[in-house]
């Protein structure tokens, strides 16, 4: 049987992780995260019946298509890989099949990510009639409509944004509405409780398809789940703040290590299929402490920060970015004494009482990511000056409202994402793991 297109990226032994899209988009909407996602995860990128290289007539045109038949067809690609277990993110659609899979398939699903998806997208008439208006006028009928829901007019305008426009285009009609019979027939609400996987829900704030009040009713029903929403996002907030999805997503995907604290009692996850050790480091070698350290550096500091610092690594610095990156990152910042607010308040008085601006101008930004307040770093500061002097104090003021006038003058795409934990035990933020000598020079 003809099965969905799809493309791997990444080491042939790394962990797999398979990636969904969301309707009238291909396999390309995972573009902006992929470069990252394929430096530790062998990744599987799919795409919808009649969207990208995939056959329409994968699902069935006469308005029966439902969300088993599509998270089968996903199964089978990750059957014919071998995968007995795999994480997964999907988008929207994409993010359902996620949902279906983790609670109808629990042994398969390691680590699950959803993105600006929903238990139930709406009323099944309105997407009945949408299936009806594709079959008869075909996709171009979407496409006005697509700015101001999956981004706004200035990513609408970005060659990233044109070109998913265009794929929109290309999609075929029948394949269109069968996915929109999909979503009609959809209803995860009663199943979320089932779902064990460790869960990170993202949240676009500025959705309209799939508001962050979706993204709540999943992470509250979901045992261990958290929640992020992300300021500035649309429908597909990967494409347009890919620098806060992707250090989400790697900061999930780096607690891989560590069990979901709501289900550690449960028997069948200990008793669940593991992954072929081929697939994965062992716990605590180099491999994976690297892995993970880098996975963390990069959610507190950003993707650029990072890349810029490891451009500039020669062979006279390998050994010691190498060292940071496995040792501060990789085992103190991953430790689970302390949650990631803790440890970037311990940073910043840290480097007030050793006069280190540089770093810890950087730090400053990284405490907003883990969470902290402009308040609260002021606090921090401010008690500096009654343990660690004055002085520097007076210096570290001028050092955080530099980095916040720089914070604001580059608008709301600088603005880091608030984790929202629904379940203290397992928040985005507590992968924690940490920063040294990343300092621009």
């Amino acid at each position: 049987m003809t099965s969905l297109h799809y493309d791997l990226s990444g080491p042939a032994t790394a962990p797999p992780l398979i990636l969904g899209p969301s309707v009238g988009t291909s396999l390309a909407v995972w573009e902006p995260q992929l470069p990252a996602l394929a430096r530790t995860h062998r990744v599987l990128r799919w795409d919808l019946p009649g969207h990208g290289g995939s056959p329409a007539a994968l699902l069935p045109s006469d308005g029966s298509a439902t969300i088993d038949q599509l998270a089968a067809l996903v199964l089978r690609l990750a059957d014919d890989q071998g995968w007995e277990r795999f994480a997964y993110a999907g988008i929207s659609l994409g993010g359902a099949v996620g949902l279906y899979l983790a609670a109808h398939h629990p042994e398969r699903v390691g680590r699950l990510s959803v993105l600006c998806s929903s238990a139930r997208f709406g009323e099944p008439s309105s997407w009945r009639e949408r299936a009806r208006l594709v079959r008869e006028e075909g996709t171009e009928a979407m496409v006005a409509s697509r700015t101001g829901v999956w981004f706004s007019r200035e990513t609408a305008a970005t060659p990233r944004g044109r070109a998913l426009l265009a794929d929109l285009r290309a999609t075929d009609r029948a394949g269109y509405a069968a996915c929109c019979d999909v979503l009609a027939d959809y209803d995860m609400r009663a199943a979320l409780p089932s779902v064990t996987a460790p869960t990170l829900v993202v949240a676009g704030r500025e959705d309209p398809a799939t508001p962050p009040a979706h993204a709540r009713e999943i992470a509250d029903a979901v045992p261990g789940a958290s929640l992020l929403e992300i300021a500035g996002a649309g429908h597909l907030a990967g494409v347009e703040r890919p620098e806060a999805v992707t250090s989400a997503l790697l900061s999930h995907l780096a607690d891989a290590a560590r069990p979901n604290p709501a289900h550690a009692a449960q028997p069948d996850l200990t008793d669940a299929p593991r992954p072929d050790p081929a697939h994965a480091a062992r716990p605590g070698d180099d491999v994976s402490r690297h892995a993970a350290g880098m996975a963390v550096r990069r959610a507190v500091l950003g993707d650029a920060h990072v890349d810029r610092a490891v451009a500039r690594t020669t062979p006279f610095t390998a050994r010691f970015q190498d060292l940071i990156t496995r040792y501060a990152w990789g085992e103190i910042w991953t430790g689970d004494g302390l949650d990631r607010r803790t440890r970037s308040c311990i940073t910043l008085t840290a480097l007030i009482a050793h006069g280190h601006d540089a770093e810890l101008a950087m730090h400053v930004r990284a405490a907003l990511t883990n969470g902290l307040t402009r308040e609260e770093i002021g606090e921090v500061l401010l008690q500096s000056a009654i343990y660690c002097g004055v002085p520097a104090a007076n210096s570290a003021f001028a050092t955080a409202q530099r980095v916040f006038d720089e914070i604001d003058a580059e608008g709301p795409a600088a603005t880091p994402p608030q984790a929202t934990p629904h379940h203290p035990t397992h928040t985005p933020g507590e992968v924690d793991t940490a920063s040294h000598s990343d300092t621009d020079k």
